[in-house]
């Protein structure tokens, strides 16, 4: 019998028991998992789960969803308070391109999936890649599911401090994942403004920039308290 990419062979990745994810899951009574199915695979995993879920009369029915994984990630929003600047990124996201965007390229807070880092090791990381950037002191400022009725994704927050000596690189991300970004440094006022009219349409830079108004850097009341400190072997 040949084996299944993914299940008990491994696949293009190295990954075997795919179809395994959420089986053990026991801390919701309520939700008796019955059936996992290992849909398609590329770089990220698509899964068809069947389970039982006992609504609030008490009634037990089966439901079925399908759920994306493709990791966890973080998302940054550097920014000089000085200078009244904040850094972001314009690139191509077809996505959104498909599905009204006027020409797919989205103004957003440079962001990455953690793959096998801490969130404060790959947003750094990011950072370099597609800002060319030396981040301050990472603020923890919240974390997010983005899309929980569909996606696995828990999104972790940041905002960093930067000043022009900080810029070390182009930036750009890295060609051979296909990345083309452009980097932008813009006014804050400007950015907030652009996420109130429309030009700036992304979910997680609109909540990085209200933070920022609200509570963070260029709050009138100044900061709001931090969720965390940075582990100081992230560096920083």
């Amino acid at each position: 019998m040949t084996g299944r990419p993914g299940v008990d062979t491994p696949d293009h990745r190295g990954r075997t028991g795919l179809h395994l994810a959420g089986r053990e899951l026991d801390r919701n009574p309520g939700v008796r998992v019955r059936d996992v199915e290992l849909t398609s695979q590329g770089w990220h995993v698509l899964r068809r789960t069947t389970f039982d879920y006992r609504r609030r009369d008490g009634r037990w029915e089966t439901q079925q969803r399908e759920t994306y994984d493709r990791g966890n990630g973080a998302v940054v929003l550097p920014y000089d308070a000085e200078r009244g600047r904040v850094l972001l990124t314009r690139q191509f996201r077809y996505p959104a391109y498909v599905n009204d965007h006027p020409d797919g390229m989205l103004i957003e807070a440079a962001a990455g999936l953690l793959d096998a880092d801490d969130p404060f090791t790959a947003i750094r990381r990011e950072s370099a890649e597609e800002l060319g950037v030396d981040l301050g002191t990472l603020v923890p400022v919240l974390d997010a599911y983005m899309s929980p009725g569909s996606v696995t994704e828990r999104l972790h927050f940041f905002a960093a401090p930067y000043t022009p000596a900080d810029r070390t690189g182009a930036g750009g991300g890295l060609e051979e994942d296909g990345e083309d970004i452009e980097v932008l440094e813009l006014p804050f006022a400007e950015a907030l403004a652009m996420a109130h009219d429309g030009r700036i349409a992304d979910g997680k830079t609109i909540l990085l920039l209200q933070w920022a108004a609200l509570y963070g850097p260029f709050a009138a009341r100044g900061p709001a308290p931090s969720a965390g400190g940075e582990p100081s072997s992230a560096g920083g």
